[in-house]
């Protein structure tokens, strides 16, 4: 039994509500009727608390409001649909409570819960109750009043939450025609379970709500909330002042419904609304602020799993170059240029846009092939059929994606590529940060550095110096076409001196030099 939430308690509980809202997706989508059938609730819940959860694995943070901080923010800035957004929020309202102290106890549960409360309310255009919304505050006015411990906040908050969560049938005559419990309303209970279960070390005492549940006839056009009357939704990441938000919010309201506007507390907002308009939504943000990451989605194009044809190839891209050369061969592509990681979220959700029923995947990074592996876990629940590529740079990437053949039987195909990524040398040149050991002597912060897949075999002061080396070493083993990605980070014309270096070497090789765009590593190099 835990008296406060220390910043392991926060982990585990982030894995924890990552896994049962996992478990419970389909029937939490089943139960989305309202106003629409055929929603997503359920898997939008899901990706976005599996996102927060990654990225507070890889955090590693020093206390409970450390760790909740990365855990509502990344949750947040991933959120998918207004469930995913609504529940972010919430997330963000119990971090804000933590007030810097190291353990999180009944004090600052119960400021975060009414915190969140606030904020949900006040990131939704038009609050509808017998909703997640509803089931939020009766979580937080359901606390006892007086001393009590943080386990005893927590069976509270879960049993008003369960309590208010079975009376939504009641609210909302869409919810009681269906004989079903709210969608997002379910999915924040199985939330708050997960951490009353953390605290406790004890098993989850909720009631199975899955026996009023009538699930909807399927149909293409998926959509968790909204009117019907709306064709698209559109979301996307804005930085912008408070006030433009909540400009921007009311704009959304006028031409459109399910409008959300959520913050992570230092200027990013997730923006998601259902318009007819994307033009008017997409500008009402350029307006407010930068935006990034937009993502729209027509609703008679949102092909469900079942009616998933063909075989697509999806690609994490370190950069703006390389994105635009992946996406020249007619790949998916999953940014990962923005300087977050890369999250298991953002992979599943670009296999499901491709409505393919076989996905090859390629990481491009040793890094991110654990959070591909998660992702072709997660999509083959849904029956796709998906294989990870274990590509280390994008460069083998892109020597996958020119030996594809979407003709070929998809396991023969999914080994052409692999050899072709496998036959592959790659190499990097970066700066270094600190003075470290190498496998070739002492590198001081400042030194430039050459790796051959993966491994440290030049250390130098000068980019073109070590980059000359570099290429010198590829060369020696034989190399019919060298492919240099030039970062952001590079010189101007380096490009092209490393072409004429080879050239002059190596009249043979076919040398082709492309903007990659991609940070950290002023140059990527590729021998085949």
């Amino acid at each position: 039994m835990l008296e406060a939430l220390d910043a392991d308690a926060v982990c585990r509980w982030s894995l924890a509500a990552a896994d049962s809202l996992d478990e419970h997706r389909s029937e939490i989508d089943d139960l989305n009727v309202f106003p629409v059938p055929d929603g997503d609730t359920g898997t939008n819940m899901a990706l976005t608390v599996r996102a927060g959860a990654d990225a507070l694995s890889a955090a590693r943070p020093a206390d409970a409001g450390s760790a909740l901080g990365a855990f509502a923010r990344a949750a947040v800035l991933a959120a998918r649909g207004n469930s995913g957004v609504i529940v972010a929020q919430i997330l963000r309202g119990l971090a804000d409570a933590a007030d810097g102290v190291a353990g999180y106890g009944g004090v600052q549960l119960r400021a975060g819960l009414a915190e969140g409360v606030r904020q949900a309310y006040g990131a939704v255009a038009d609050p509808v109750e017998g909703t997640i919304l509803t089931v939020a505050r009766a979580a937080s006015d359901g606390l006892p009043r007086g001393e009590a411990t943080l386990a005893e906040l927590l069976r509270a908050a879960v049993a008003s939450a369960e309590t208010a969560l079975g009376l939504t049938t009641e609210q909302l005559p869409t919810l009681a025609r269906a004989g079903v419990v709210d969608a997002g309303g379910r999915g924040l209970v199985l939330l708050l379970d997960a951490l009353e279960s953390t605290v406790t070390g004890g098993p989850s005492r909720l009631r199975d709500f899955e026996s009023v549940a009538r699930p909807a006839a399927r149909r293409p056009g998926r959509r968790e909330s909204g009117s019907a009357e709306f064709e698209y939704e559109v979301q996307y990441l804005l930085e912008a002042p408070d006030e433009r938000a909540g400009a921007l919010r009311r704009v959304l309201a006028r031409i459109g419904d399910s409008v959300v506007v959520a913050g992570t507390g230092d200027g990013t907002w997730n923006v998601h609304a259902h318009v007819n308009d994307v033009g008017a939504a997409i500008e009402a943000g350029v307006a407010a602020g930068a935006t990034r990451r937009i993502t729209v989605v027509r609703f008679a194009d949102d092909v469900p799993p079942d009616t998933r044809s063909g075989v697509a190839v999806v690609a994490v891209s370190p950069g703006e170059g390389t994105t635009h050369l992946f996406a020249g061969e007619g790949v998916t592509v999953v940014e990962g240029n923005s300087g977050q990681m890369v999250t298991t979220a953002a992979v599943v959700a670009a296999v499901r846009a491709t409505s393919a029923a076989a996905v090859v995947l390629l990481p491009n990074a040793s890094q991110v092939t654990g959070v591909a592996e998660a992702a072709a876990d997660v999509v083959r629940a849904d029956g796709v059929r998906v294989a990870v590529v274990p590509t280390r740079s994008p460069v083998q990437g892109l020597a996958a994606v020119a030996v594809h053949d979407r003709t070929r039987r998809f396991d023969d195909d999914v080994v052409a590529m692999a050899e072709a990524a496998a036959a592959t040398r790659f190499a990097e040149l970066t700066v270094a940060s600190e003075e470290s050991l190498t496998t070739v002597g002492i590198c001081q912060a400042g030194d430039v550095l050459g790796l051959i897949d993966g491994e440290v075999v030049e250390i130098g002061r000068g980019l073109v110096a070590v980059a000359f080396a570099v290429v010198d070493r590829l060369l020696g083993v034989g190399a019919e076409i060298m492919t240099v990605l030039v970062g952001t980070d590079a010189p101007a014309g380096v490009g092209e001196l490393i072409a004429r270096h080879v050239r002059d070497r190596a009249p043979l090789t076919d040398v082709s030099v492309y903007s990659g765009g991609q940070p950290k590593y002023p140059l990527i190099i590729g021998v085949e």
